[in-house]
């Protein structure tokens, strides 16, 4: 059963090495992963789920101990996932390199962590299932959902400026701080891949987790610093 989760975006940006000069700007987005992720640690779960979009060579499963690498931004970084021998030769995608990071960071010890690459235009009763999956384990299971927002908030965005982006993120926001799983569940797959919306795929899996479990959400940080929208939410 689902005990608790988390929201948090996952620009490779978030790692200041990888930021670099840059890296203030993030702070307060940095500190709200931090307070997310604590929230997960005081549930006391058997196990971690993180899940994130991936593209075709990452999804799927990713066993404790997988590693990431942030190389190719000129970075000499490497994570793994969680503690333990390094396992399995698949390179985690970007989104779980960076919860693997934030995890590191965290320095989390709470429980055994698995990784969950998902499709990011997978469908969204796909995800629904799958997260249903998570929770229909028979221990205490808390998740990390990764992944960002709308790509399309201002003409520097990514996807350029879009002006249905920012109803979208205002009511992906309300949901995420209300743990408010019908109306992740009714995100428009569409017109998040127009809008270049990644984390509505994770999200969906956790509302599939989600489902019946009772959970109370807090939005804890929401912001579009560079045209994507990037949330941070705890639910417990």
């Amino acid at each position: 059963m689902l005990v608790a989760a988390a929201v948090c975006p996952c620009p490779p940006l978030l790692v200041p090495e990888v930021a670099s000069g840059a890296a203030p700007e993030l702070d307060a987005l940095r500190a709200a992963c931090l307070d997310a992720v604590a929230v997960l640690a005081a549930a006391r779960p058997d196990r971690l789920v993180v899940v994130g979009p991936a593209g075709p060579e990452g999804q799927g499963h990713h066993p404790q101990g997988a590693a990431g690498t942030f190389r190719g931004f000129g970075v000499d970084l490497d994570v793994r996932l969680g503690d333990g021998e390094p396992a399995g030769e698949r390179v985690l995608p970007q989104s779980l390199a960076v919860a693997a990071w934030l995890l590191g960071r965290t320095g989390w010890a709470t429980a055994p962590v698995e990784g969950l690459g998902v499709g990011e235009w997978a469908g969204a009763e796909e995800c629904l299932e799958t997260g249903r999956g998570l929770a229909a384990r028979d221990d205490r299971v808390a998740l990390l959902a990764m992944g960002d927002g709308s790509a399309c908030r201002t003409l520097k965005a990514p996807g350029y400026l879009d002006d249905r982006a920012e109803g979208f993120d205002a009511a992906a926001a309300r949901a995420l701080g209300a743990a408010d799983t019908e109306a992740l569940a009714a995100l428009d797959e569409d017109l998040a891949r127009q809008l270049q919306a990644a984390g509505r795929a994770p999200w969906q899996v956790l509302a599939g987790a989600a489902e019946g479990a009772g959970l109370r959400g807090a939005l804890l940080h929401d912001e579009a610093p560079y045209g994507v929208g990037y949330f941070a939410a705890a639910w417990s």
